[in-house]
């Protein structure tokens, strides 16, 4: 029963103190009755196994890097969440153990994300060709391909381009393809992303071909330099 009441109590709190947090949980009812579980079985297991909790909710971190997610709404989120806590509980102990649990999944939520926001993955999540472009105009020519293919924070990465493919930013994914296989050269070296690509990425082609097939032709085409 106080499942069932937290479940649909903390987004009335939520959406009361924070309005715009409603622009990013349109999902079913269901859904985010799942999610409010979801959060309070976290709470638990952070106590219980903290080290692969703090991987997991590194990974979690990552994915809503993808989402655009504001950080400023975690607070919000865990105020709610607190307040219908001390609605159904008369043991400080327990609300204060609940409060500083969720406020440490909040903390290193908002770590990981303003870690992996970068001007790469802003580009995507705008699905945005010429901003994907400035973004990576400033990266030394030896890391150009890395911050288009792996955002690392912690243990946990995230690829920037299969990301693209994934939520169907195909224009960001394009220049994406199309920059990583440019040849460029400097004093000591030329530069080709095809090795590095197939490196992070072997199921590439299948990935293109499952996803977004209209990409083929940009893919082979820079591959025609091979």
């Amino acid at each position: 029963q106080a499942l069932v009441v937290l479940r649909r109590e903390v987004y009335t709190k939520f959406f009361a103190l924070a309005p715009a947090g409603q622009e990013f949980f349109k999902q079913s009812t269901t859904r985010l009755h799942f999610l409010a579980e979801k959060v309070v079985t976290m709470t638990l297991d952070i106590y219980k196994e903290p080290r692969r909790m703090v991987e997991d909710i590194s990974a979690l971190g990552l994915r809503h890097v993808g989402y655009g997610i504001p950080t400023d709404l975690f607070g919000p989120y865990v105020t709610a969440c607190v307040q219908v806590v001390r609605m159904l509980t008369d043991d400080d102990s327990a609300e204060e153990a609940f409060r500083w649990s969720l406020s440490l999944i909040s903390r290193i939520l908002t770590r990981v994300i303003n870690e992996g926001s970068t001007l790469v993955m802003k580009a995507i999540n705008s699905n945005s060709g010429k901003q994907l472009k400035k973004a990576v105009a400033c990266a030394p020519r030896g890391k150009r391909a890395l911050w288009m293919l792996n955002i690392q924070v912690g243990t946990q990465s995230i690829s920037p381009l299969m990301w693209a493919l994934e939520t169907g930013s195909l224009d960001a994914a394009k220049s994406i393809i199309v920059d990583l296989l440019t040849i460029r050269a400097d004093r000591d070296r030329y530069y080709f992303g095809m090795d590095i690509l197939f490196e992070r990425h072997p199921d590439v082609l299948k990935r293109l071909c499952l996803e977004a097939p209209a990409l083929m032709p940009t893919l082979l085409d820079g591959l025609i330099w091979r």
